[in-house]
């Protein structure tokens, strides 16, 4: 259960716990979030038990350029392709229509999937050496407070979580922004699903 500085060597010792299916607390630009390799299945698995997660409650992933969406989307519609340009790497997650295959997990045992690009340097990192995406839910037990300290995710989850990444105290809520931008909506206004920390309405003209 190491736990350590943001320092590069940090980093790379936590992909490769994540490569090697475990489970890394990591910081983000909101709060801390908890990382599994999102192709992974039974790393998705524990995580799900970790946080005693609800059965069909989605989990978002963050990814480290618009490439890499291609790994758990179908497309990009051009009002979600504005968006990105505009708001990432930041606090906004974009709904999309999943890719076959996508775990269910991820899901929720739906058809989309949420994406995002931190603007924070150790997430972003991470993703990069991992090279695929990563799961992006708060460090936390359902029902229980979002950390913004890295020892506050330790309190929670001790030794049941691999590799600890120290990113200092973050500002914590409001956490990111949530907007429905799938190719159904085409011809639609874009559905922000949760207001955060990017405002709605900035969401919405840039999307429209």
């Amino acid at each position: 259960m190491p736990d350590s500085s943001n320092s590069a060597s940090a980093v790379d010792a936590a992909a490769r716990v994540l490569a090697a299916g475990g489970i890394v607390v990591y910081p983000t630009e909101t709060l801390y979030g908890l990382g599994a390799d999102a192709g992974n299945e039974a790393a998705l698995q524990r995580l799900v038990e970790l946080k005693g997660r609800e059965v069909g409650k989605p989990i978002a992933v963050l990814i480290s350029d618009t490439q890499m969406v291609a790994d758990v989307a179908q497309e990009i519609p051009a009002p979600a392709a504005d968006l990105m340009r505009r708001f990432w790497p930041g606090p906004l997650t974009i709904v999309l229509q999943a890719r076959p295959g996508v775990s269910r997990v991820l899901t929720g045992g739906g058809d989309s999937i949420g994406v995002r690009a931190s603007s924070h340097p150790i997430a972003m990192a991470l993703v990069r050496r991992l090279g695929r995406p990563l799961t992006a839910p708060s460090a936390n037990p359902a029902g229980l407070r979002p950390p913004t300290r890295c020892e506050e995710a330790r309190a929670y989850f001790g030794a049941r979580v691999d590799y600890y990444l120290d990113g200092g105290c973050l500002p914590g809520e409001p956490a990111s922004t949530v907007v429905d931008a799938r190719p159904a909506l085409r011809g639609q206004a874009l559905r922000v699903i949760r207001d955060g920390a990017v405002p709605a309405h900035l969401v919405l003209q840039a999307g429209a």
